[in-house]
């Protein structure tokens, strides 16, 4: 049932938001060039790696060295406002459409933190990742990456459909608000270098 109203809503979606997506692509194109997606593989379903997508919202600026510049240096303003409303976010509906994520579930992060988990933190992974989940309507990147965890497994042992729908629900409010897009003194969270107990990834 999950999967049918994944896939049904998602595709749904893709054609609501199509204007959307065109011009997001387009002024992404015009004021920052190509490439105008941002892919990246993360893990996703107990840990298998997918390419995930989204609009790029930030520049390619590197240093005298050749590094790339913090994500607050390279967000630009027209990232900012695409960030703001989650637009950055609709790409991952094809993900969606594609079986690689549920609209619900986990936020998948960086494949480096894999290894970084503790066991329990690691069950987050016995689910799809999700575009949204119980943590990003309790918080999102504005609490602390242990909160956000426990908030994680809290949804893999409690989740049905009837809390799907609510977390999607709480999920259009929060984006109207613009709330926690991110952390204090961050353009997102700062990076996850794990926790102070039991390092095992239970994957």
């Amino acid at each position: 049932m999950k999967r049918l109203f994944d896939f049904l809503v998602s595709f749904i979606l893709i054609i609501l938001f199509s204007p959307v997506l065109m011009v997001t692509a387009l002024l992404i194109y015009r004021r920052m060039g190509s490439p105008v997606l941002f892919k990246q593989v993360r893990p996703g379903l107990r840990g298998r790696a997918f390419t995930l997508y989204k609009f790029r919202t930030m520049e390619d600026k590197r240093d005298k060295e050749g590094k790339l510049l913090s994500d607050e240096e390279r967000l630009t303003p027209l990232g900012q406002n695409i960030r703001r409303f989650s637009l950055d976010e609709l790409p991952q509906l094809f993900n969606v459409l594609k079986g690689d994520m549920s609209l619900v579930g986990p936020r998948p992060l960086l494949m480096s933190y894999l290894r970084r988990y503790t066991g329990e933190q690691a069950r987050r992974h016995e689910v799809k990742p999700g575009i949204t989940g119980w943590a990003q309507v309790n918080g999102r990147n504005a609490i602390t990456w242990e909160d956000k965890f426990a908030l994680d497994v809290w949804y893999v042992n409690n989740q049905t459909f009837w809390l799907d729908l609510k977390i999607l629900w709480k999920t259009l409010i929060k984006v109207l608000r613009s709330e926690g897009i991110s952390q204090e003194g961050f353009a997102t969270m700062p990076e996850f270098k794990g926790s102070d107990k039991d390092q095992s990834t239970g994957l």
